[in-house]
């Protein structure tokens, strides 16, 4: 009785939330808004690769998944969700949150369906099982695959995050060089984003195009940048920048020490980063030590305890 309320239980929470999902509101400005944005990004032209028409069955998935993207994309938008921490990797990533929501949902859903699998597969092979099992593990199961996404979008952006702190000090030493060049700020900034193909670099050169084209200046829209992808460099820049251009500071210098200082930075962080790895390798040498001379005393330990 208690598996099979259970159960039940689990399938209506499943088709309340199929329901909440995939039912189409009354459209409001926020859902509206989000749909033109689709509308938009679909029409924008694209070159179909090798990849993309390899199979009917890929194509037929990938368009599946954008599809649900777009349904979690409308459905945040109109429900406010803006994900806190999380929007700031995404951004830096270059996703949206109706990947990331259907990236969680579909990874849920495949793991909660692992369990009733596995349960079936040992019935047909006669290992019994207890009914409640399959319906307890497909629970933590899906609670795992909801959370799992979460965990590889934070260590991905905290990997990215630090490349593009190396990225920004080899910035500031390019936009050095073309003022002692003779460049004005704005130019030997657009000149120093435009040496690299790096996406570091790209991220950069588009906001100060995007500058340009929208009439604010360079140092609010490194500025925007940082706040949008975490990055306390480009903030930290952004204000120097805005002093420079309000005061008239000594800006060439200031960025050359300022890229010395993230240099050393990124110095002692690699080596704490080497010093925390030779010691778990001087802890694994000395268990393997250790397991290893209790392998050569332990016949003599129970020669002795045998007499």
């Amino acid at each position: 009785m208690i598996a099979a309320l259970l159960c039940g239980s689990l399938v209506g929470l499943g088709v309340y939330c199929l329901v909440r999902v995939f039912l189409r509101p009354k459209p409001g400005v926020a859902q509206m808004l989000a749909r033109i944005h689709r509308g938009q990004r679909s029409m924008t032209t694209h070159t179909t690769t090798a990849y993309e028409s390899a199979g009917a069955l890929d194509r037929r998935a990938r368009s599946a998944f954008t599809s649900l993207s777009d349904r979690f994309e409308v459905l945040a938008a109109e429900r406010g969700w803006e994900l806190g921490r999380q929007r700031a990797d995404l951004a830096l990533m270059g996703r949206t949150r109706g990947t990331h929501l259907a990236m969680k949902a579909a990874t849920a859903f495949g793991l909660f369906l692992l369990a009733p699998f596995v349960w079936t597969v040992m019935r047909v092979a006669g290992v019994p099982l207890p009914t409640a099992i399959p319906a307890l593990a497909a629970l933590l199961f899906a609670g795992f695959g909801f959370l799992l996404p979460d965990l590889a979008l934070r260590s991905e952006a905290t990997a990215r995050r630090r490349d593009f702190r190396r990225s920004v000090g080899v910035f500031l030493d390019l936009v050095a060089m073309n003022l002692a060049g003779g460049r004005g700020l704005p130019e030997a900034l657009l000149a120093a984003a435009s040496v690299g193909d790096h996406w570091s670099m790209i991220r950069i050169r588009q906001a100060l195009a995007n500058a340009r084209l929208y009439g604010t200046t360079p140092w609010a829209a490194l500025g925007a940048l940082g706040e949008e992808i975490d990055v306390e460099e480009l903030r930290e820049l952004s204000g120097a920048l805005v002093l420079a251009a309000d005061d008239g500071a000594k800006i060439r210098s200031s960025l050359s020490a300022r890229a010395a200082t993230l240099r050393r930075r990124e110095l002692t962080q690699a080596e704490g980063e080497e010093g925390e790895k030779s010691q778990s390798m001087l802890v694994a040498q000395m268990l393997i030590s250790t397991a290893f001379l209790l392998f050569l005393g332990f016949p003599a330990v129970s020669q002795l305890l045998k007499a």
